[in-house]
């Protein structure tokens, strides 16, 4: 079995932040894969539902960013789960916007909710960390997590989520290897080189299709044999 944690804070007046596409991820998630109505449990709104062989419960807290450590301890216990089968994911100022990386252990790196779940169950959990990209000055952060997505990232934080969807039952089934292909497969795919020399990439990443051959040019005089030369000297009367 597997928890998947989203990050965020409840209510509608943030469901469009940078700080809740954590709770984004586990919306796309539940919706592609079928999972069943969210209910409220564990301090939080919880799904269950399956990807590929593992039972799998999406967990949303409601306690708000701070408190998130309560919702995911209360679930932990629950279920009787080790750390290594929690997963969570959360916001990740240090990446770009867009970019996705997959964390085990280490430092909250000052994420509010990612303390809380140290302070209540360690380190030792899983991470997706979604990159949401820096306002580029410290005393910013707060106003920018709390903002929502512009209209300008729409296309590339689908891309993200759709991704985390194609990928989710690898990443339930522990192959992050995977998970990360199928992310990459949405965020980064394979594009024609547009010259129009027919070279390109088909859309699964596979080998370039060659170009033909431009044709050799055509001499400018053509060599001139031996008899063509005497018939040449006979016209003239030599």
């Amino acid at each position: 079995m597997r928890l998947f944690v989203g990050l965020g804070n409840p209510g509608a007046k943030y469901a469009g932040n940078r700080h809740n596409i954590g709770f984004m991820a586990l919306d796309r998630i539940a919706a592609d894969h079928g999972f069943g109505p969210w209910k409220k449990a564990h301090q939080g709104l919880a799904a269950e539902g399956r990807l590929g062989l593992e039972k799998v419960v999406l967990l949303k807290p409601e306690t708000f960013m701070n408190l998130s450590g309560q919702a995911v301890q209360s679930a932990v216990s629950f279920y009787k789960l080790a750390l290594n089968e929690v997963t969570v994911f959360h916001d990740e100022l240090d990446l770009a916007p867009g970019k996705l990386r997959v964390k085990s252990g280490g430092g909250h790196a000052g994420h509010n909710g990612l303390r809380s779940i140290h302070q209540h169950l360690g380190e030792a959990y899983h991470r997706v960390r979604l990159g949401i990209g820096h306002p580029g000055h410290k005393d910013a952060v707060a106003g920018y997590v709390l903002h929502d997505f512009a209209k300008a990232d729409q296309d590339w934080l689908d891309d993200l989520l759709r991704g985390i969807s194609d990928g989710a039952v690898a990443l339930a089934a522990g192959d992050s290897a995977k998970f990360l292909n199928a992310v990459a497969l949405r965020t980064a795919p394979a594009r024609n080189s547009g010259t129009g020399t027919g070279t390109g990439t088909g859309a699964a990443g596979g080998e370039p299709v060659p170009a033909k051959p431009p044709a050799p040019p055509a001499a400018a005089t053509a060599p001139q044999s031996p008899f063509d030369a005497l018939r040449g000297l006979l016209r003239r009367g030599d």
